[in-house]
C-alpha cells in the first residue's frame, strides 16, 4: 500500500446472494492524480463506487482515506469526508436556481435567524461558478442550462463542499465537443489544486488522455493496474473482455436489396427539420450523422409518431403512416430504440420478462377476453434473451434496474426484436455501454440487416457509422446536407458536411 495515498482500497470483496461481484480489489489514489477506472458493464465498477460512496458496505477488506480507516454508512457521511460524485444522471433540481442548487444542504444564514442570507448566497455562488468557468448569473434556473453547463454546476457543488476526491462517472456522454474540451481543461485545473480524481468512462481514448494510473476490472477482479504509459487502447480492450477483438465490426453476410421499406419525402417541421427525403431499403443499414442539434433524434421521433410533423409523407412497406399513433406504427412494423433508455425505453421497476414482452402482448393474448398465454410469453422472452446474449438470472424475473447499462440496452433490443420489425430506428444504441457489449450490439445490427430488416442508425461516433453502414446521411440544422455510399465514406467529408454548407449532394 502507498503511504502517500489519499484513498486506498485494500482487498475489497462483495457478494450478492452468494454471487461474488468484487474479489480482493486493491489499489490507491494519490492527491492531484487521476485514476482511470475501466471495465465492461457488470465488471464491478458501480459496486466499488457504491462502497466508496457509502451506499454499500464491503464483505471483506477495508478502505483508508487520508491514512485513516474509512467506512461510510451513507452518501452524506462520504460527502462530509470530502468525497464527491459527478454522476452520468446529474442530481440537480431543475426548477431551482444555480445558487440554490449549490447550497441546497447548507444555505448561508442571516445572523442567528433561520433565514437565508440571499446576498451572501449569490456572492458565494458567483465565486464558485467563476471557479469552474461558468459565466452565468447565480439566479439562473438550472432548467435553462445545457448538459455541459449542468455538469459544471455539479462540479462547483463538489468544490463548495471542499471535496478532496471527485469521481467522474461517464462525464462526456451527453456533452458536445466544445463542452467536453472545457470539462477536460477544468479537470486539469482540479488536479493542479491537488484534488484526486477517479475517471470512469467507456471512451478509452479519453481515459488514456486524462489518467496517470489505470485500473481495469473484469468480473469483479483487478486484471490490470499501472501507469497510463503501460496501456494502449488495444491492451485495455483485451484486458476488459478477456480476449482480443481484432475485428472491430462484424463482417456483412449479405447486401441490401433494391426494395424500399421506408420512404420519407419532404418531411418538415418548422424549427426542427426541413425537407427531409430519403429511402431505406430492405437489408440496409442507413446511418444518420451530424453535430448535436442537427435534428437526428428529432427526425427519429417524428418518424415514430412521438412528435408532430407539419408536412411531408412517410410510407412503410408502401403504406402511409399519416396521422397514425405510435401503437399503430409498431403494429405495421416500425420500432424505435430511444437514446434515453432509462427514462423512455424501459420500465425500470418491472422485470426483464415484462419489459421484453411489453410491445408484443397483443400477439400472446387469447381471444375473446384477452387472457395472456403465459407459457408462450416465457418461451419467447427466453428466446429473445438468448438472441441478444443477455447476462441475467434465468426466468426473466430479475428487475431491469439491477442490470448493467449494457444488459439494459440488450433488454430494449430484445423487446423490439420480439416485435419483428421491418424497420428499426436506433438512436445512439451503444451510448454508455462497454466495448464488449458494443460488439454484441453490432452483431445484432448485422444479423437484423442480413434477415432483411431496414436499419436507421443514428450515432455520434463516426467510426461506428463507417464500420456498420451501407450509406450515411449527414444532417445540419435539420436538413440533409450529404448522402454518401460506402465507397465514398471519408471522415473529413462527413465532418465538413456537418459543419458547413456543401454543394456536393
Amino acid at each position: 500500500m502507498n503511504a502517500a495515498a489519499l484513498l486506498q482500497f485494500d482487498g475489497i470483496g462483495k457478494s450478492f446472494a452468494g454471487v461474488p461481484v468484487l474479489r480482493e480489489v486493491t489499489f490507491s489514489v494519490l492527491p492531484g492524480r487521476t485514476v482511470g477506472l475501466v471495465g465492461e458493464n457488470g465488471a464491478g465498477k458501480s459496486t466499488l463506487m457504491n462502497i466508496l460512496g457509502g451506499n454499500l458496505q464491503p464483505d471483506t477488506g477495508r478502505l483508508l482515506f487520508d491514512g485513516r480507516p474509512y467506512a461510510p454508512r451513507s452518501p452524506t457521511e462520504a460527502a462530509r469526508q470530502g468525497i464527491a460524485f459527478i454522476h452520468q444522471e446529474l442530481n440537480l433540481f431543475t426548477n431551482l436556481s444555480l445558487a440554490e442548487n449549490l447550497f441546497i444542504t447548507a444555505f448561508p444564514r442571516a445572523g442567528g435567524l433561520p433565514l437565508i442570507a440571499r446576498k451572501a448566497l449569490r456572492a458565494q455562488a458567483s465565486a464558485l461558478l467563476a471557479e469552474v468557468g461558468l459565466d452565468l448569473p447565480p439566479d439562473t434556473l438550472v432548467e435553462r442550462l445545457s448538459a455541459g453547463e449542468r455538469q459544471l454546476v455539479e462540479i462547483a457543488k463538489a468544490l463548495s463542499l471542499e471535496a478532496r476526491l471527485i469521481i467522474f462517472d461517464e462525464p462526456t456522454t451527453s456533452l458536445s465537443a466544445r463542452e467536453t474540451k472545457a470539462l477536460f481543461a477544468l479537470i486539469g485545473r482540479l488536479r493542479a489544486r491537488g484534488i484526486a480524481l477517479i475517471y470512469i468512462s467507456h471512451i478509452l481514448d479519453d481515459v488514456l488522455r486524462l489518467s496517470d494510473q489505470i485500473v481495469v476490472l473484469r468480473d469483479g477482479e483487478l486484471v490490470g493496474h499501472g501507469p497510463c504509459a503501460q496501456f494502449d487502447r488495444a491492451s485495455l480492450i483485451a484486458l476488459m473482455v478477456g480476449r482480443n477483438l481484432s475485428q472491430g465490426y462484424p463482417v456483412r453476410g449479405s447486401t441490401p436489396s433494391a426494395e424500399p421499406v421506408l420512404e420519407v419525402e419532404a418531411l418538415s417541421q418548422p424549427g426542427v427539420i426541413r425537407e427531409i427525403s430519403f429511402t431505406l431499403h430492405r437489408g440496409e443499414v442507413l446511418g444518420a450523422s451530424g453535430l448535436m442539434g442537427a435534428g437526428r433524434s428529432e427526425l427519429a421521433r417524428i418518424l415514430f409518431g412521438l412528435d408532430p410533423c407539419q408536412r411531408g409523407s412517410i410510407r412503410l412497406n408502401g403504406r402511409s403512416l399519416a396521422r397514425q399513433s405510435c401503437g399503430k406504427r409498431i403494429r405495421q412494423g416500425l420500432a424505435f430504440l430511444t437514446e434515453n433508455r432509462r427514462e423512455e425505453g424501459l420500465c425500470l421497476e418491472a422485470s426483464i420478462a415484462d419489459n421484453i414482452a411489453l410491445v408484443s402482448l397483443r400477439r400472446y393474448s387469447q381471444p375473446p377476453v384477452g387472457l395472456l398465454k403465459l407459457e408462450a410469453i416465457r418461451d419467447a422472452v427466453a428466446r429473445m434473451g438468448n438472441a441478444v446474449r443477455l447476462a441475467a438470472r434465468a426466468g426473466g424475473e430479475q428487475p431491469v434496474k439491477t442490470l448493467s447499462g449494457g444488459n439494459q440496452q440488450k433488454v430494449v433490443l430484445a423487446k423490439w426484436l420480439l416485435a419483428r420489425p421491418d424497420v428499426l430506428i436506433l438512436d445512439e444504441p451503444t451510448r454508455g455501454i462497454d466495448v464488449g457489449a458494443k460488439f454484441e450490439v453490432y452483431q445484432l445490427i448485422r444479423e437484423l440487416a442480413d434477415q432483411g430488416a431496414g436499419i436507421l442508425l443514428i450515432s455520434s461516433e463516426l467510426e461506428e457509422l463507417i464500420g456498420l453502414c451501407d450509406r450515411i446521411l449527414v444532417l445540419r440544422h435539420g436538413e440533409i446536407k450529404d448522402c454518401l455510399r460506402r465507397d465514398q465514406f471519408d471522415r473529413e467529408r462527413i465532418l465538413r458536411s456537418a459543419l458547413q454548407e456543401t454543394t456536393d449532394r
